[in-house]
């Protein structure tokens, strides 16, 4: 008769007289457990999965994306039509989408928004914790997806707008499709960025008032006020500011006062400041 043959976790266990392991309980001598199924946890991307699968079951997504669509099609429109009634010089097509972006972008932010505070106003935050413990990684994930949601969102309207501003342009604008193909990505890359400042900006206030009440101050009203009020001074506060730099990498053709590289990372540096603003709040405070 052979004697039953143990792996080195449980000759451990055994020997610290913990008795025979449960044969369901996974072999800690084993490299990683195993799911029902026989694949692996999630780790990340499984977070990813799951806040995918979150996102797209509730019709809020779907409205504030077709939203943003109707937005891009009535703006390019009227940006293309006053060109050509005022009889403005010839510019790139692609601007007309680029300052609808102005718009366009509230679009994805109540999507970002809502995406995090519908689950404190629910009280389902409590889940996604428990099913990924590690705060960092839940916001990252969902920052991800909405990201990726919005640069897919901003390619599209910039291709829709481009063909409504060219019509309406009737002449008064011109089209390169290098120039053209940068700006569509341009736009998307300027509303992935605004979707994850959103997102940080939600889980450091838990409250869609709250994340609102911040996001159209921060993108609209106070670069409203600074240009409405006039000044070179102003202006180039507003030059700092996501949207006055985003407009910087979007439009083609305009002076800026430092390169679009240079614009997209000042973009980059608000939206990471926002996420680790986020982070902290959500690591600091239970759900």
């Amino acid at each position: 008769m052979t004697e039953p043959t143990t792996t080195p976790g449980r000759t451990d266990a055994l020997r610290a007289g913990r008795g025979t392991p449960d044969p369901g309980t996974p072999d800690p001598g084993t490299s990683a457990a195993r799911t029902p199924d026989g694949g692996t946890p999630g780790g990340f991307a499984g977070a990813v999965a799951c806040e995918w699968t979150k996102l797209w079951s509730v019709r809020a997504p779907y409205l504030c994306l077709l939203a943003g669509l109707a937005i891009t099609g009535v703006f390019t429109f009227y940006y293309a039509s006053i060109a050509r009634i005022n009889d403005h010089p010839v510019e790139p097509v692609g601007n007309a989408v680029a300052s609808s972006a102005v718009l366009t972008q509230f679009a994805v932010v109540i999507l970002a928004t809502v995406a995090v505070t519908s689950e404190y106003a629910t009280g389902s935050v409590r889940a996604s914790l428990l099913w990924v413990p590690r705060r960092h990684r839940v916001q990252a994930a969902k920052a991800l997806v909405v990201a990726v949601v919005s640069f897919a969102a901003g390619v599209v309207y910039a291709v829709v707008g481009t063909a409504v501003a060219w019509g309406a342009f009737d002449g008064r604008a011109s089209f390169e499709a290098g120039t053209t193909l940068r700006q569509a990505l341009s736009v998307g890359l300027y509303l992935a960025l605004v979707a994850a400042l959103a997102v940080g900006t939600a889980f450091a206030t838990r409250h869609p008032a709250g994340a609102l009440s911040i996001l159209v101050t921060l993108l609209w009203g106070l670069p409203s006020v600074l240009l409405g009020v006039g000044g070179p001074d102003l202006a180039a506060v507003n030059d700092y500011l996501p949207h006055g730099a985003g407009d910087h990498f979007m439009r083609s053709g305009v002076e800026a006062p430092y390169a679009p590289v240079t614009a997209t990372l000042i973009v980059v540096a608000w939206a990471g400041v926002a996420h680790l603003a986020g982070l902290y709040v959500l690591r600091g405070r239970d759900a």
